[in-house]
């Protein structure tokens, strides 16, 4: 074997087999392990970004799924409309009309909905058990748990009975419950909302935050008829949700509850909506459609140390071929033929490119399960993002080993053996 680690013996004029070509190219690699090392950090710290970085913005996306998830099933959420002042619009929500008659009309004229539940928030201050907390009090219909999917833990939910009667009874969110009774039971306590006593008659199961942080436990359900009528007092509602019995019923009962609420609300042919009707579809792909472009962003960026470590490969290899055009030469004139010189430093290349890349898989995914935990971020490593990483590793090493490769492929043998 020579001084680069090439075999020199007759049995080179043969094409070489690839486990050869591996092992000397390994050898390589070996006999310069700092230089090598230097070569491939620029791979494993492109790698690990890709995982890292593409895992934040799919754990992102699937935390974004999760929360549109338990925002209910099929569920469909109507709020107030726009107003228009002086040719500028105000804003979504800037105009309301919804009524408890709405829904109620929803619930006798629609075919398609197959809950209907008007949601009044009132805020104050709620005091009870340990001491005070404050939170929203939702006064909604006996459907609302069965329109969010949201499961009691313990104790049970108003009754038709409880609405129609105005009674004063409130189901807590875990964080409430926690707050204002720690350690105990709080089913058959008492507390007071704005001074109007309330019997605590059930707690929520948990549901955790949503997508923007907000805490979905730190809530208080009651009767809308009790919410309305002691602690509201408006005529006009926050929002109106809606259930259907399948998903394929959801779009055409959006198309259903808008003729409903614009015959209700004596709408014109020509009037616009002064409502809006949406499905948990349309803000399921609204948001994930910027995370979507967030973690495209997050690729990208991290794409370019690949690129750079690409570069780094190129260079080294090069030097490389310098270093051995003699070795070069002297296989040339014993019967190498260009591709198997060729192919040599090719699989040199891909060799280093394939190390890195293996090196930056296992830094990407053990960042990226550090990262969530340190940060509390939700991080999502896929299988796919773990090949596409380490296949465009490869890649990378096929593509900037194939000039070096190439160059020292055209070498003829007396210009190699020449060289000093």
């Amino acid at each position: 074997m020579s001084a680069g680690g090439l075999p020199a013996s007759s049995d080179a004029t043969a094409a070489m087999s690839i486990a050869p070509l591996l092992s000397v190219a390994l050898t390589s690699i070996l006999r310069n392990r700092m230089r090598s090392f230097l070569t491939m950090l620029g791979i494993i710290i492109g790698v690990a970004a890709v995982i890292a970085l593409v895992a934040i913005g799919q754990g992102a996306q699937s935390q974004i799924r999760q929360s549109i998830e338990d925002l209910g099933t099929n569920m469909i959420v109507i709020t107030p409309g726009s107003s228009t002042q002086g040719g500028v619009s105000r804003g979504a929500g800037s105009f309301n009309r919804l009524t408890v008659d709405d829904a109620d009309k929803i619930k006798r004229e629609s075919v398609l909905v197959s809950n209907v539940s008007p949601v009044i928030i009132a805020f104050g201050q709620i005091v009870g058990g340990t001491g005070n907390w404050r939170a929203p009090l939702f006064g909604v219909s006996d459907t609302y748990l069965e329109i969010r999917n949201w499961p009691i833990a313990d104790g049970t939910f108003f009754s038709n009975e409880d609405m129609r009667t105005r009674k004063k009874v409130v189901v807590l969110g875990k964080t409430v419950a926690d707050a204002l009774f720690p350690d105990q039971d709080p089913v058959g306590a008492r507390l007071r909302v704005r001074n109007v006593p309330m019997d605590v008659i059930g707690v929520l199961s948990t549901k955790g935050q949503t997508a923007s942080g907000d805490d979905q436990d730190d809530i208080i359900l009651a009767p809308y008829t009790t919410v309305q009528t002691r602690l509201s007092g408006h005529q006009f509602i926050a929002q109106i949700l809606c259930s259907t019995a399948t998903p394929q019923d959801v779009a055409p009962a959006k198309e259903e509850i808008s003729g409903i609420m614009r015959e209700s609300h004596s709408l014109a042919q020509w009037e616009e909506d002064d409502f809006t009707v949406r499905d948990q579809t349309q803000i399921a792909e609204a948001a994930q459609q910027s995370t979507r472009v967030m973690t495209l962003l997050l690729g990208a960026i991290a794409g370019i140390s690949l690129l750079v470590g690409g570069i780094g490969i190129m260079n080294i290899m090069l030097v490389s071929v310098t270093e051995r055009t003699r070795e070069i030469g002297i296989r040339r004139a014993v019967g190498a033929r260009e591709a198997d010189i060729m192919r040599q430093f090719l699989i040199e290349s891909m060799v280093m490119s394939l190390l890195g890349g293996l090196g930056g898989l296992v830094v990407g995914v053990g960042g990226a399960v550090l990262l969530g935990r340190l940060a509390g971020w939700s991080t999502a490593v896929s299988g796919q993002s773990v090949l596409l990483a380490v296949i465009f590793s490869a890649s990378v090493g096929i593509f900037f080993g194939f000039y070096p490769a190439r160059r020292a492929a055209s070498l003829t043998p007396i210009e190699a053996l020449r060289y000093e």
